[in-house]
């Protein structure tokens, strides 16, 4: 017991007074940044995909616009995003001469990454909602793009609420590969500690527990938007 009380005690002189809060503090804002820009990205491009998916396949063009959806979809889920993050930030940018933060780069990676895997969350709640949706919208003389937007999507995501706060969650935890590319996140911050005192015991048990903080509050907040989506198909 006294060896884990040494332990805490370089801990806290480390992380209070070697500024190891402000490191720590950085690693935070960081994930956060990178898990909520990436999830808004990614729901823009998953709602774009899984409309361009669902379109009648008729002509010519959305038979195009499919198979491009389908091997964009098909390549960020099939590669580990740690992978990406190196292609892009090491190989594609140098090579076509972008020049991005880390942080920005571990943004765009996360927003394209979440889009694939959204898509086809919102594919399936486009697919669960009742076709008759679209069949009045389409006889009152909506388009199906207005139809889409207006009707279908805005029940399709109450349909999916769960999902995409799985979604979101895997996006905070999945943040722990961006220090390959020299971001600083809360595993950097919490091992740069460990690394100062030789000791990652306390600092990684510190980790886990702001980790799971974080999905505690992510899961209570979409519980609570669950109820009030709730409530309000009651009233309507």
């Amino acid at each position: 017991m006294g060896n884990f009380e040494k332990k805490i005690e370089t801990f806290i002189t480390i992380f209070f007074e070697q500024g190891g809060s402000a490191k720590v503090l950085e690693g935070l804002e960081n994930t956060l940044t990178i898990a909520i820009t990436g999830l808004i990205i990614g729901i823009l491009i998953g709602t774009v995909i899984a409309t361009i998916r669902v379109l009648p396949k008729y002509k010519l063009l959305p038979r195009i616009l499919n198979a491009i959806c389908s091997f964009y979809v098909a390549m960020f889920r099939g590669t580990p995003m740690v992978v990406q993050l190196l292609v892009f930030y090491y190989v594609l940018f140098p090579i076509i001469g972008l020049k991005m933060t880390s942080v920005q780069v571990a943004i765009m990676v996360f927003g394209l990454n979440s889009g694939a895997y959204i898509s086809e969350i919102m594919r399936g709640g486009i697919q669960s909602v009742d076709p008759g949706q679209m069949e009045a919208g389409r006889a009152v003389g909506l388009s199906f793009g207005t139809t889409m937007m207006k009707i279908v999507i805005p029940q399709a995501v109450k349909n999916i609420l769960p999902t995409m706060g799985n979604e979101f969650i895997a996006l905070i935890k999945e943040t722990s590969v961006v220090s390959f590319v020299g971001v600083t996140d809360l595993y950097f911050a919490f091992n740069s500690i460990g690394s100062n005192s030789y000791e990652f015991m306390v600092p990684y048990l510190v980790m886990a527990a702001i980790y799971i903080v974080l999905v505690l509050i992510i899961s209570l907040l979409i519980k609570l938007m669950e109820r009030s989506l709730q409530k309000s198909d009651r009233r309507s």
